[in-house]
């Protein structure tokens, strides 16, 4: 099986050109904003801009596409206004995810600020619920995040995730993104193989393999349990190399989209999936490149 290696690609261009961008620089699958993340109005798609991006996926790519929501989007919020919109915004990117043939919602799971966690991640169960009622018939998978635990975000604990998989009514339709940076950074390590098996253990057995679609890989700028959500280039940061070459070459995980966040997407995309693919052979090792 061909791995599924790719980056989160910019679509200033368009859709259907993020694809042929993602495609020449080794992507074999990729993730994209369906609209801009900063903003809460969204511009319309068209049927002819979906159908181009549908097609150019079909042939360019290995796997259906993976959308990222709106980083305004806080579904845990303690805020009256923001969570009605953060609520209706999200039921809005699954529509445009069905529209495109995106098969998987990454969102992070919303800060609980102002409160305490469990009154954050009963928020964020009431929110989904909701989005879920909203849109009974879809068959686009909502992905919750892990996430470093930076600014009282929910996702930092593996336990977070049973909890709200038992208190969601269309909890078949909840999938896990696993981010390297942010697992390490809210204190799971993966530097050495018997930390790799330890975490991914933890994770086996608190959340599920079965629950896990989506890894983002991404080195990480701080230490270990920082809390501080800092991404790397592959190799360069706290992480190293290692988890990366074990997480590619782990069979149970073959099958899963891998995707590049790392920073200066434009300029650097293309050497982080370079430098994956170098660490299972299936391209040479690009020329290290200055982390400054």
């Amino acid at each position: 099986m061909k791995l599924l290696i790719g980056a989160h690609m910019p679509v200033g261009q368009g859709l259907a050109k993020a694809v042929e961008v993602g495609r020449s620089i080794g992507c074999t699958v990729i993730q994209v904003f369906t609209k801009s993340p900063q903003q809460w109005r969204s511009r319309r798609i068209s049927d002819e801009e979906a159908e181009a991006f549908r097609q150019a996926n079909i042939q360019q790519m290995l796997a259906p596409p993976i959308a990222h929501d709106s980083y305004l989007i806080n579904l845990a919020s303690t805020d009256t206004e923001i969570l009605t919109k953060s609520r209706e915004a999200f039921v809005e990117e699954i529509r445009r995810c069905e529209l495109l043939g995106i098969e998987a919602l990454v969102t992070h799971m919303g800060s609980y600020r102002d409160s305490t966690e469990e009154d954050g991640l009963k928020r964020l169960v009431d929110s989904l619920n909701f989005v879920f009622d909203q849109t009974p018939d879809s068959k686009v998978l909502i992905a919750l995040e892990t996430t470093a635990g930076q600014g009282n975000s929910l996702g930092s604990r593996f336990e977070h995730f049973p909890w709200i998989f038992q208190h969601v009514s269309q909890n078949h339709r909840l999938r896990v993104c696993f981010d390297t940076c942010h697992v390490f950074a809210a204190g799971y390590d993966l530097r050495t193989e018997d930390a790799y098996s330890s975490t991914i253990d933890q994770f086996a057995q608190t959340v599920g393999l079965d629950r896990l679609c989506i890894f983002h890989l991404n080195d990480s700028k701080r230490e270990l349990g920082s809390r501080v959500d800092r991404h790397e280039h592959i190799g360069h940061g706290q992480l190293g190399e290692l988890p990366f070459k074990l997480i590619l070459t782990d069979q149970r995980f073959a099958h899963l989209p891998k995707i590049v966040e790392t920073p200066q997407a434009e300029q650097m995309h293309a050497y982080n999936v370079a430098v994956l693919k170098s660490l299972v052979g299936l391209c040479d090792r690009p020329p290290r490149i200055s982390s400054g």
